[in-house]
């Protein structure tokens, strides 16, 4: 006769994943249903775990949900490569934000003047400055920041990483689709299946598109820079992330679409700002172009806690551009939740009932 699980997570990417080991550690039975473990948003990702660069206006409590998390990646990471047996790319460089022209420059200063203000660690630097610590640099750029601890990670290897520490603490993942909730059975269900989320669960999580380029160095050497480098060149955002086998991640584009057609407008406007930032990028193989779908939310932030209606289903979706830098902490409360009964003070902001109330007060509002 079989058991029944304890808890059953839908969804296999990096969000799921650790949720299902931390479960798993503390003793309790777990299923993971997915059927392309791996294949969502985490396929493309960049993996940057930047509180600090991702730190935009009117976002200040997921902000400090951001720094929460990042400031539990360095202990996450060290306990997913013991119990992983494997590393997955986690390197403390930090990154270098820059502005390409005067006018890119003073975009850049007036969100690195609000991150200072919420007290970020985020130093300016001098054109001069900047190249010391990245030689290879374009003359052009006209200044920048640093933010020291905005880190990174390949999260196609976290995924691996995840997957293997999952199933050695004792999950089971099942390769089929879940339709229903009403087909999944167990003590706890934790819907952590991303942009899936919202047909599963009635929650406002959207598709939102993003493009992302793979370059590699020539014969396979390290890139020749260490950093991760966000800035704008001629009022276009990028993004550069260094692999040390020598892969370079350029991104992304912010689509309202549902479709992963990858377009040659968007391949150009990507490198064109690669290369005006970091010339010799015109040299690297191209070896990947492709297109996911982040799973977006009326307020950019995540999804997490009880789903109103629904007696044991937990929601653990909506990250957006942040689901790999909030991996750790997303584990850590929704396993505390499903384990404890309680819920850390840290879920307040971020659960489903901030739209169910809305939707209500909106209803009285017309009624």
């Amino acid at each position: 006769m079989l058991t029944r699980p304890d808890v059953a997570v839908v969804g296999a990417g990096p969000v799921g994943l650790a949720i299902a080991w931390r479960c798993a550690v503390n003793g309790l039975r777990v299923v993971v249903h997915d059927p392309a473990p791996g294949s969502g948003a985490s396929r493309v990702a960049a993996g940057m775990l930047a509180p600090v660069a991702e730190a935009y206006f009117g976002e200040h409590e997921l902000t400090g949900l951001l720094a929460e998390s990042a400031a539990r990646w360095p202990r996450f990471a060290a306990e997913l490569a013991e119990a992983a047996g494997t590393q997955f790319g986690y390197r403390t460089e930090g990154t270098l934000m820059v502005g390409l022209t005067g006018d890119d420059l003073a975009e850049a200063r007036r969100l690195w003047s609000y991150q200072q203000g919420l007290g970020l660690p985020i130093t300016p630097l001098r054109p001069s400055q900047l190249r010391e610590r990245e030689p290879a640099l374009a003359p052009r750029v006209r200044g920048g920041a640093v933010a020291p601890g905005d880190h990174q990670v390949d999260p196609r290897r976290l995924v691996t990483a995840l997957r293997a520490a999952a199933e050695r603490a004792g999950a089971t993942l099942v390769p089929g689709p879940v339709a229903r909730l009403a087909d999944v059975d167990a003590r706890v269900t934790v819907v952590a299946a991303g942009c899936g989320a919202a047909a599963l669960t009635g929650l406002p999580v959207r598709p939102v598109k993003g493009q992302v380029l793979r370059l590699r160095a020539p014969g396979r050497a390290a890139p020749d820079f260490r950093h991760v480098i966000r800035g704008y060149a001629d009022g276009e955002s990028v993004y550069l992330v260094p692999r040390a086998d020598g892969e370079v991640v350029v991104g992304a584009t912010v689509e309202e679409r549902s479709d992963t057609a990858v377009t040659a407008g968007a391949v150009l406007r990507l490198l064109r700002a690669a290369v005006d930032l970091l010339p010799d990028l015109a040299e690297y193989d191209l070896v990947e172009a492709a297109a996911g779908l982040r799973p977006g939310t009326p307020d950019n932030a995540p999804i997490l806690g009880p789903l109103p209606g629904h007696p044991g289903v937990l929601a653990a979706t909506g990250h957006h551009r942040h689901g790999i830098v909030l991996t750790p902490v997303t584990a850590d409360l929704i396993t505390e939740l499903v384990v404890t009964g309680q819920a850390d003070p840290l879920l307040a902001p971020f659960t489903p009932e901030r739209f169910t109330a809305a939707s209500t007060e909106k209803e009285r509002t017309w009624n």
